[in-house]
């Protein structure tokens, strides 16, 4: 039966059993929107995006959904529900199965179960050239927080005098987290704890005290700092970035002309949008591709 056609779309809760098909539906869905658009994928193989939808169906504080049409998975979604602000995404659909109401039926069975654990707030970062995905969340609900530039290459800077980089330990998590709620007005100490425990989390120190984190210099990883300064150190002490990149707020035009003039390109637009809390930060900062 055609797409346009069906009707009847299931959503239920996903299993680990569920990964690797969800995995490769997510592969060719970005790939196939990103082609459309002249840009590259977010994934360079369906191996990594197995692997990313593995770990996101069962991640301890993850809620993942799978759709169905006549038994047949369709599409998934997943909210990270480990901040009193959750996170939306990845959302895929198959693209043999677009203009179904599979994304919107994804989409609302997420926010039904934010809006139960009585979430402060929900974000999720949008293909800024994906249209239908813009006017998909807008229906819903949310709201245009900040324009994102997804930067990558390798820094040619890769020193800030007097700020010192180094590996993120379990005792960091209390100064990280309190910079968090005065920068954002949350923490996001679950993801960051995680995060230290992979090995992956970074902090900076001026004047011997934590003036900034990131959980990961990634796609997938969030930084919060007290300046452009130490943000600048966090990405200068990477030889690359995970993933497709780093989304930089492009407001923050002093920070993105750094990337720029350090050997950083752009390599997609993106943008950040919310429902509930949402305090302007006061900081600098990268969200995830989540959040």
């Amino acid at each position: 039966m055609p797409a346009s056609v069906q009707t009847e779309v299931l959503v239920r809760l996903a299993t680990p059993a569920d990964a690797p098909l969800c995995g490769r539906i997510c592969y060719d869905a970005f790939c196939a929107i990103n082609a459309q658009h002249g840009f590259p994928p977010d994934f360079p193989n369906v191996d990594m995006a197995i692997g990313i939808i593995t770990m996101m169906f069962t991640m301890p504080g993850s809620h993942a959904v799978v759709a169905e049409v006549d038994g047949r998975i369709v599409g998934s979604n997943v909210l990270d529900e480990r901040s009193i602000v959750m996170g939306i995404g990845p959302i895929t659909v198959d693209p043999a199965t677009q203009n179904a109401g599979v994304g919107r039926k994804l989409m609302q069975a997420v926010l039904d179960h934010a809006h139960a654990q009585h979430a402060a707030g929900i974000r999720l970062v949008q293909a800024a050239f994906h249209n239908r995905s813009l006017s998909l969340y807008a229906n819903l609900g949310f709201d245009v927080r900040e324009p994102l530039s997804c930067v990558q290459g390798s820094p040619r800077t890769r020193s800030i005098p007097g700020c010192d980089v180094r590996p993120a330990a379990p005792a960091d998590l209390d100064a990280c987290n309190r910079l968090s709620m005065q920068i954002h007005g949350f923490d996001r100490g679950a993801d960051l704890a995680m995060s230290i425990q992979r090995g992956v989390a970074r902090v900076v120190e001026r004047g011997g005290r934590i003036t900034g984190y990131a959980s990961d210099l990634s796609f997938f990883g969030h930084a919060t700092c007290e300046s452009n300064q130490d943000l600048q150190a966090l990405l200068a002490s990477a030889d690359t970035y995970g993933g497709p990149g780093i989304l930089i707020p492009s407001r923050n035009t002093d920070l993105l002309r750094w990337c720029l003039s350090n050997g950083l390109r752009i390599t997609q637009p993106a943008t950040l949008m919310s429902i509930g809390l949402y305090n302007e930060p006061r900081g600098a900062w990268f969200p995830s591709i989540l959040f």
